[in-house]
């Protein structure tokens, strides 16, 4: 389903005396339904290996396919395509203050053209589906860190990607709503949506079992069917 192929990524030089060399030969498949967790350093490139993958960001050299198709030498429709089909959540949240969790969801909807209709019909059954119904008319200041991540959640949930990538989610959250959100991304994983999770937390990774994708010094340095955290 996504395919890395010997992809390097380097920034110029500019005030420094080098180029930053931020991927290198980096190369991975990763099938329909999987769960993996790609783990590394902050700086090891696991935000610019899903920034690649959206198209975000064009490798230096190397390809990113999607179900077959170059995500970066697609028509631009086609690329839209393909980002609906994934799912982005963000540590940092990156919700709207100024609206309610179910306006956030709205938002996310309305912006690619969704109808009223489309609207009320399915943030409701988003809301139901990360366990938010009571808090949908609150503001982010009325709720907790863990709803908060759950709000980023379904809000990469409302088109129904194929793809979930979750770039550090639980970084943030104590056990108890890290626990939480975990249960959510592999209940989502078991309902049949692949989930890539970026993460340095090493008790997060030995915890789940599942596949496990090391980056050191933007290089593959291990890729484990049921791994633990080895860096």
């Amino acid at each position: 389903m996504i395919f890395f192929n010997q992809v390097n990524k380097t920034y110029p030089a500019y005030l420094a005396k080098k180029e930053k060399v931020v991927l290198e030969n980096v190369s991975f498949k990763i099938e329909k339904g999987e769960f993996v967790c790609v783990v590394g350093r902050s700086g090891a490139g696991k935000t610019t290996l899903f920034k690649i993958l959206l198209g975000e960001e064009k490798p230096t050299s190397g390809a990113v396919l999607f179900d077959g198709k170059d995500v970066h030498k697609v028509s631009p429709r086609e690329a839209c395509k393909i980002r609906r089909r994934i799912g982005m959540v963000f540590q940092d949240y990156k919700l709207l203050q100024s609206k309610t969790v179910y306006e956030n969801i709205a938002y996310a909807m309305e912006v690619t053209g969704a109808t009223d209709q489309e609207v009320e019909k399915y943030v409701p059954e988003i809301l139901e589906t990360v366990g938010l119904v009571e808090q949908a008319f609150h503001f982010p200041h009325q709720i907790s860190e863990g709803e908060k991540q759950r709000t980023a959640i379904a809000r990469a949930l409302i088109h129904e990607p194929d793809v979930i990538l979750a770039d550090e989610p639980t970084g943030d959250l104590d056990p108890y709503n890290k626990k939480d959100i975990l249960e959510l991304l592999t209940g989502l994983n078991q309902s049949g949506a692949t989930v890539v999770l970026a993460t340095h937390d090493k008790e997060t990774v030995n915890n789940l079992g599942k596949r496990v994708i090391t980056l050191k010094d933007g290089k593959v340095a291990g890729d484990s069917k049921k791994g633990r955290f080895v860096l």
